[in-house]
Formats: structure tokens, C-alpha cells, sequence
């Protein structure tokens, strides 16, 4: 009876055995279908995202990895790494919120492809764009590149809308063989951190921070000059052209708005994001230096000023300094846009005051801002000073993507603050 009893188990071992072994021969036949990788499924790694805009698909680099607190993600454009906010993660599913600029991406796993929706949030509309990825795939445009130009250095570029309406502007390129890192700077600020690819007598560049999806291309002509499209997510299209030129230079940026009259002393007042008015004429901005700043939690250049202003306010809050930001928003209802505004508040770390001022429309933000002149770009900065006097206004804001032109901007910035500062009162 015992022999035979061995004899069963050993039957039934076996049995397990082969059917451990033949699900693994399952398992490889079905890697080997999917190219040698795992089974399909969204996880760790670096992930090839393209967002497709009517000019083409705008590549970008997405890396996620599992951690303690769950999947953490970023979007990486050359230089920059832009970490996602908020991720709600399955291995079929992933949602990465932009909760500060209300803007989604959503990816899902579907027969073994990852594909999904990018949705930005504009003034009175959504843009819904399709999204794919793929895994382990590095590269931006191309994966292999013969570049036949060489583009580093400034250039000249003047962009021109589909109204004929023409923008001055310099690029920024730095070329390393068939990789491409740059920016554009214009009077109203720059287009942030862009990466791409060139090939033969082409270069393309692209970003995506979360707020904006960028996509730029363009050839180089017979004569060495460049011509080319430039698309800011699904509705705004501008042609652009540029000629190599080292010492170009845009209009300073002190000088481009102006108070509307001869009153140097400017008054508003604004609800904070509990509702309650703030107005410079309350007890506490008396004998300070004040910065107004018109942003929104809509706009790159914003949040970069955001960033730069934060630490320095608490720098110097003890000396005397107070800070204003006036919010342009794309929403009518002041609920929804103090929300936005508290969810920005938190994101950058902000401790000075944020108002609701309007809607994210300069002809409107005009009216609502009868001192200035007109209001040209977001941001938009107010030096004043202790005597309650209008003293400077800086328009735009050139960021750290820019390099030299944003150290240029820190250094001109902290002279001016430090002779406001040491101001008697």
C-alpha cells in the first residue's frame, strides 16, 4: 500500500510539474509575441508619449516609477523635468491631473497598445487631443538622426499669425548632432524648455509642462535662413521665420508699459481667494515696497515668476517687501477661479497675497486696470515704492529656460529691489 501510494504522489507531481513548465513555455511564447517584453501593461519606466496636433505629433518623455506612495510621473523636456501633481495608477489605467492648470492625461491599456486623451483647459472651451506611448523608447522625434545643418546659437525670428499679425522674437538653440535643446524669448515672454531632434536639412522641437503643448519645426533654405510652423495645441497656428543673428536683441522689457497717466500713485481693489477685499490702500502695504503682479494660473511665464518670486519674498518680507499677485482667469465665476487659485497657492509655495481679479483677457484685464496703458503680456510687474509712487513696470518674464537672458533679468531685478528697499519711508 505504501508503494502504491508513492507511486500517486509521484503521479501527481509530475502532473505539476509539466503544468508549471508548460505554463512557462505559455509565458514565453506570449513575451516572444509581444517582442521579448513582459505582458503588456502600463508601469515603471521611460515611456515615448505622442500627443497629436493638426501639425503632427508632439513627442514627449514620460517617466514614471513605483514608490513607497504609490507611482510617482514626470514629463521631461531636455533640461527640464516637470513632476505631475497628482497620479491615480492601475496597471491598465493611469490619470495624470495637472490640478493647478485643471488640464488631464489619461492612459489606458488596449490590446496591448497604450493610447488615451490629453484635455486642456482654455477660456470657454476644452481642447481634447489623442495620446499614445510606448515604452523604453528615449528618443524625441527620431531615433536616428543625420543632421546636414548645424543651428546653434541666436537667431532673429519673426512669427506671424494666421491674421497677418506679426511677432518679433530670438531663439535660443544649442545643437549637439541630431539632438536640439532651445527657446523662443518674445516681448511677452518665452516659450520655456523645448527639445527635439534635427535631420537632414530639418529641426523639430516640442514641450509639455502640463499647461501647454508646443510644437515647432521648421527647414533651413538655400540661403541659411529657416522657415517654419509653429502650433500651440489644436487652435493656435503661426508660420515663423529666422536668420542667424548673435547680437539680436528685444525691446526692454521696462519700457513697454506705461502708466496711462501722470498719476504716479495707482489704486484697486480686489477680492483674496476667501472673497475678502484687498486694496493697496490698507493699512498693510503702508511704507512697504510693493510688487503687483498680473499672472495667471493658466500661464508658464507665470508660474516661472511664481517660483522666482516665492523665495524671494520671504527673503524679504522682514525688510519691508509685500507682494500682490492679481489673477487673469479663465473662468467667469469667482468660486471656480479662487479654487484654481488655491490649488496654484499650493503648488508653488505662495505666502504672499493672491486676488481675484478678472477674466484671462487683456482687453478685459484693460478695463479692469484703467492706470496702465493697455495690458500686453501675463505677467505684467509693478515696482512700487514706499511713497506708494509707481516706479518701474516690467513686462513678460524670461525664465530659467532662457539662461543669460534670465540671469540678466535677476540681476537687473535685485538692483532695482535693493534701492527700494534701502529707501527711507
Amino acid at each position: 500500500m505504501r508503494f502504491r501510494w508513492n507511486l500517486i504522489v509521484m503521479e501527481r507531481v509530475t502532473k505539476s510539474v509539466g503544468l508549471l513548465l508548460a505554463g512557462g513555455m505559455m509565458a514565453s511564447l506570449l513575451n516572444a509575441c509581444n517582442g521579448g517584453s513582459q505582458l503588456p501593461e502600463i508601469g515603471s519606466g521611460v515611456w515615448r508619449v505622442g500627443i497629436e496636433l493638426p501639425g503632427g505629433e508632439l513627442p514627449v518623455t514620460l517617466e514614471m516609477v513605483a514608490g513607497a506612495d504609490g507611482m510617482q510621473a514626470s514629463f521631461i523636456n531636455g533640461r527640464e523635468r516637470v513632476g505631475v501633481p497628482v497620479v491615480n495608477y492601475s496597471p491598465e489605467r493611469v490619470e495624470l491631473d495637472f490640478p493647478a492648470f485643471n488640464n488631464r492625461m489619461v492612459l489606458s491599456l488596449d490590446g496591448g497598445e497604450v493610447t488615451g486623451q490629453l484635455d486642456l483647459t482654455k477660456r470657454g472651451y476644452r481642447q481634447h487631443m489623442p495620446v499614445t506611448a510606448q515604452s523604453d523608447l528615449e528618443y524625441r522625434f527620431l531615433e536616428a538622426t543625420d543632421p546636414q545643418i548645424e543651428v546653434t546659437g541666436r537667431w532673429e525670428v519673426v512669427f506671424v499669425d494666421e491674421e497677418g499679425n506679426e511677432t518679433p522674437a530670438i531663439a535660443e538653440f544649442d545643437q549637439q548632432d541630431g539632438i536640439i535643446h532651445g527657446t523662443f524669448l518674445t516681448p511677452t515672454g518665452d516659450y520655456r524648455y523645448l527639445a527635439g531632434n534635427v535631420h537632414g536639412n530639418e529641426l523639430r522641437l516640442s514641450t509639455f509642462d502640463g499647461a501647454h503643448a508646443f510644437l515647432f519645426s521648421a527647414t533651413m533654405l538655400a540661403d541659411g535662413s529657416l522657415s517654419g510652423d509653429f502650433w500651440s495645441g489644436t487652435r493656435w497656428h503661426e508660420t515663423w521665420t529666422a536668420s542667424r543673428n548673435f547680437d539680436a536683441r528685444l525691446p526692454d522689457a521696462f519700457e513697454a508699459t506705461k502708466l496711462a497717466g501722470e498719476e504716479p500713485r495707482i489704486r484697486f481693489s480686489f477680492p483674496d481667494l476667501d472673497g475678502n477685499p484687498v486694496s493697496l490702500d490698507d493699512p498693510q502695504f503702508r511704507n512697504k515696497v510693493v510688487l503687483v503682479t498680473l499672472a495667471g494660473t493658466w500661464c508658464p511665464n507665470c508660474a516661472d515668476e511664481a517660483e522666482f518670486l516665492g523665495p524671494y519674498y520671504r527673503a524679504n518680507k522682514d525688510r519691508g517687501l509685500a507682494v500682490i499677485g492679481l489673477l487673469f482667469e479663465h473662468f467667469d465665476d469667482f468660486e471656480t477661479a479662487a479654487r484654481q487659485g488655491k490649488r496654484w497657492r499650493e503648488k508653488h509655495g505662495i505666502e504672499f497675497d493672491l486676488l481675484i481679479a478678472g477674466v484671462s483677457d487683456k482687453a478685459e484685464a484693460s478695463r479692469q486696470l484703467p492706470f496702465l496703458d493697455r495690458v500686453r503680456a501675463y505677467p505684467t510687474m509693478l515696482f512700487i515704492g514706499r511713497d506708494g509712487t509707481v516706479r518701474k513696470i516690467h513686462t513678460g518674464f524670461a525664465g530659467p529656460g532662457t539662461g543669460e537672458h534670465y540671469r540678466r533679468f535677476q540681476t537687473e531685478f535685485n538692483q532695482l529691489m535693493g534701492q527700494l528697499l534701502n529707501e527711507a519711508g
